[in-house]
């Protein structure tokens, strides 16, 4: 019945930091140095170097952040009075809001696991539609342990987790309607990557 809890640990978000990498930019002077012309070359500019234009297929990507998914009446409508923080989960970009009282609601980039790798596995998984994205709830509803998971798809081999769980380890079905209407705000948020 814990199996689900070691998939929400996010253990194959390990794997995220061999995926990622940041594109390295070119000259800060360009391709404008001095010594170019509208038509053709000089001799001198044989000399300098040739350059490329970087392929335009290899856009630089930013990197996410998920506390910028939830503005302020999105948090209120999520029961969330509170900013998010910032965290690093094993090298992926996470935000984790804790509301006092209540709980807490974090929210994970995996670029290393599908939807479909989370759920092999799982005890208690339901299949959902969110927007347009397919999606699954996690939840070991009979511990009633007070956590649940809404897990998106953003890609075939990435997602993004909402995690939740209750101050006091109860009524894991409260966590799990906050867990999707967490999910429905974000959804639209989220970056389009093939299916």
């Amino acid at each position: 019945m814990r199996r689900r809890l070691s998939l929400l640990a996010v253990p194959a978000i390990a794997m995220l930091v061999a995926g990622c990498g940041q594109a390295v930019g070119g000259d800060p002077r360009g391709d404008a140095a001095q010594g170019d012309t509208a038509e053709g070359g000089t001799a001198q500019d044989d000399t300098r170097p040739t350059r490329s234009a970087p392929p335009s297929s290899a856009p630089s990507a930013e990197p996410l952040d998920p506390c910028a998914w939830l503005d302020p009446a999105d948090r209120s409508t999520a029961g969330l009075s509170v900013a998010g923080e910032p965290r690093d989960v094993a090298g992926a970009p996470a935000c984790d809001y804790t509301e006092p009282g209540v709980g807490g609601v974090t929210i994970t980039v995996d670029d290393a696991s599908g939807v479909a790798d989370l759920e092999a596995g799982a005890d208690d998984v339901e299949r959902l539609r969110i927007g347009a994205r397919d999606a699954v709830r996690m939840a070991d509803r009979a511990a009633d342990d007070g956590t649940c998971a809404v897990v998106l798809a953003t890609g075939p081999g990435s997602s993004v987790h909402i995690d939740v769980s209750s101050v006091d380890f109860t009524d894991t079905a409260s966590s799990c309607e906050r867990a999707t209407t967490v999910a429905e705000l974000v959804e639209p948020e989220l970056p389009r990557r093939a299916e």
